[in-house]
């Protein structure tokens, strides 16, 4: 197998992070610091009258599913810390490779009954009702797990690494539900059903403790897979898209493409076409553009960034909020773990703020969001932040019409 050209980043812990301000080392304090940061006045440092100032914008990562039963990556139990061998499949493997694949598919055949039924916890809602009070108007979020758009269907949000839910031809580009393709493999792949009926039926998929995992033999990743060591992954076999097994399309140079498949239907190497992957953004692939141009767009229609869930270690999600600092947004994060470059996002701070101008928490999301929730009801915040916001607006409005008549 090729060596991989890049580095996985930060796989180790990062410095822990400073307390900001210094009493949001409680729940108690981390509540009010947070609570300062969401009605606080528009920041007088963004001069660029670009949306609505008074709105938050979240950008979350997969600290916040913890609560759910995932795994996360770089927390205290997350798999980089937890498993020193894991790294995530690269994307020219899986497109180069049917080995790779056939590992990837193994083990996502197995991951994908817990990640199915799991379900979005506390903070997601939390986040549900910032949106409904007003406080937030959009998320950016690098997980996959669709538990965003389930918790909050009617708050926008921006999936910037995919989701799990769907494959995607690298053919034809077609959609393909993840639910329909797992029942494929499982009638593929009848040997590796009968294993995952017998997991799911001594529990073994059920507990959230990752060291219970690992003592029954079975590691579980936040991309959703588990891998088993030593299995016997080149047994495993995969369905073709379906449209091009029907329709084989001509490729770029005019040349007609095959799908061969077995006689029970799994695509077989001398394929030219019909490889499906899952429509997330596979470590080295690139992000689409115009999900690159929403995210930027969800940081300059906001008035501040709060981070969630997450390290920043990927430069994806670390250059939205440099994105947002250079701005002169405020930025608010709520992680459990040390943070990316976290130090630059509040050098400028007074030290006499309360959260107005930047808050920095190490505490769990699950652990504080739905008392920040409380907090803004008692205090009745939501009301005038709703009518704040609708002034803004109205500001804004009257700001673009007045350069439109200018120019």
């Amino acid at each position: 197998m090729q060596r991989p050209l890049m580095r996985i980043p930060y796989t180790g812990p990062l410095p822990p992070p400073n307390t900001i301000p210094r009493n949001a080392n409680t729940i108690t304090g981390a509540v009010a610091a947070l609570s300062a940061f969401l009605t606080a006045p528009p920041s007088p440092s963004i001069q660029d009258g670009l949306g609505d100032p008074t709105s938050t914008v979240i950008l979350s990562g997969a600290g916040i599913s913890v609560a759910s039963g995932l795994a996360d990556y770089r927390g205290t139990k997350g798999t980089y810390r937890v498993n020193k061998t894991y790294r995530p499949i690269y994307y020219h493997e899986f497109l180069a490779n049917h080995e790779a694949r056939k590992r990837y598919w193994a083990r996502s055949f197995l991951g994908w009954t817990n990640l199915h039924k799991a379900r979005p916890n506390v903070a997601h809602y939390a986040i549900k009702t910032l949106g409904q009070m007003g406080f937030v108007r959009n998320v950016i979020t690098q997980n996959v797990d669709s538990f965003h758009s389930i918790a909050h269907p009617d708050l926008p949000t921006l999936e910037l690494h995919g989701f799990l839910r769907a494959l995607t031809c690298v053919t034809c580009h077609r959609d393909l539900a993840r639910d329909d393709f797992q029942e494929s493999l499982a009638r593929l792949n009848p040997a590796w059903a009968a294993f995952l009926t017998d997991a799911v039926a001594s529990g073994a998929l059920d507990t959230e403790n990752p060291d219970e995992r690992r003592a029954r033999g079975m590691k579980t990743n936040p991309d959703g897979d588990v891998d088993l060591p030593g299995a016997p992954y080149q047994t495993f076999r995969y369905p073709p898209c379906p449209h091009c097994l029907a329709n084989p399309p001509i490729s770029g140079d005019g040349v007609q493409s095959k799908v061969d498949i077995d006689h029970e239907g799994a695509w077989k190497s001398t394929s030219t076409a019909g490889i499906l992957k899952p429509s997330v953004v596979m470590f080295g692939e690139s992000i689409a553009p115009g999900v690159k141009e929403a995210a930027e767009q969800a940081i300059d229609g906001s008035g501040r960034l709060l981070i969630l869930g997450t390290s920043l270690a990927t430069y994806s999600a670390w250059r939205l909020a440099r994105r947002a600092k250079e701005r002169g947004m405020p930025i608010g994060i709520l992680n459990l773990g040390g943070v990316r470059g976290e130090d630059a996002f509040f050098q400028d701070l007074l030290g006499s703020q309360q959260g107005e101008s930047g808050v920095r928490v190490d505490m769990g999301t699950d652990k504080i969001l739905p008392d920040l929730i409380d907090q803004l009801r008692r205090t009745g915040a939501s009301d005038q932040h709703r009518s704040d916001s609708s002034h803004a607006e109205e500001r804004s409005i009257n700001s673009r019409i007045s350069k439109d008549m200018v120019s």
